[in-house]
């Protein structure tokens, strides 16, 4: 993988990263964040935080490039020393790279996908022009993202607390095989003994707790994202997560939500 930056692993159990550039972010509060919740957690920083940009998918993906690379590089590092990656980015559209990295190292895995949103449109269905918004069928395949190597098999990813669909994303999650869990224990019997990666995307808190980009009223509150993370850790065999859409104000409270995944 051909990546701008080299960074050695980090010591220990979990590889701990903060990834600062930007990859689609429209505002800064997302890559702050993966800053300031860096710091708190003891994070390695790559990269500084970079300036927002309102632009389209397509642009995005040529200036984010380098970013998005060292997002999977990360991950592919990780597992090949043998540790847990846990990274914090800005957006969600670092998983056009890392989710495949996952499939290619685990490819038994499930991915437990916690967002507001689905990340399931592509090119031909998106009206925002998010790359964001796409991410998560990029990293199925969905759409042709540019990047080489492995996809990720959509029936392997479930989702909890999605709930700002459009309708031509419900098609596809629905065509594709895209499974989604309302009840806690519920997700906790599905993912019982299995190996799972977590995309956390923090705006499936709700917006009067974590301001958020694209705000979806009806999120989980601090206490109860903090159990459901516990209660998958407990369930599961958690081979890394990704952490997106921190907000620099709320570091130090949603370090102790995270705490099951340390």
């Amino acid at each position: 993988m051909d990546r701008p930056l080299s960074v050695p692993p980090s010591d220990g159990t979990r590889q701990l990263v903060s990834l600062l550039c930007r990859t689609s972010d429209r505002d800064a509060h997302g890559m702050a964040g993966a800053a300031a919740l860096g710091e708190r957690l003891g994070a390695r920083a790559i990269g500084s935080v970079g300036e927002p940009r309102h632009t389209a998918w397509a642009e995005d993906l040529r200036s984010a490039r380098g970013c998005l690379l060292e997002a999977g590089g990360q991950l592919d590092d990780a597992f090949e020393a043998g540790r847990v990656p846990i990274l914090l980015a800005g957006s969600c559209s670092v998983c056009v790279t890392t989710l495949p990295v996952v499939a290619r190292h685990h490819p038994d895995a499930w991915v437990l996908w916690l967002d507001a949103h689905g990340d399931f449109l592509t090119p031909e269905t998106t009206s925002s022009q998010f790359l964001g918004g796409m991410c998560l069928a990029g990293a199925c395949g969905i759409w042709e993202t540019g990047f080489e190597g492995a996809t990720l098999d959509p029936a392997r990813v479930v989702m909890f607390g999605v709930r700002d669909l459009e309708g031509p994303e419900r098609v596809l999650l629905e065509t594709h095989g895209v499974g989604t869990v309302e009840r806690p224990g519920a997700l906790a019997d599905l993912l019982d003994g299995r190996r799972v990666f977590i995309h956390l995307d923090l705006d499936v808190l709700d917006p009067d707790v974590l301001p958020a980009s694209f705000p979806a009223p009806g999120g989980l509150q601090l206490d109860q994202l903090h159990r459901l993370l516990d209660l998958v850790a407990g369930a599961c065999d958690v081979v890394g997560a990704e952490v997106t859409s921190a907000h620099p104000d709320q570091a130090e409270a949603l370090a102790e939500v995270l705490a099951p995944l340390l």
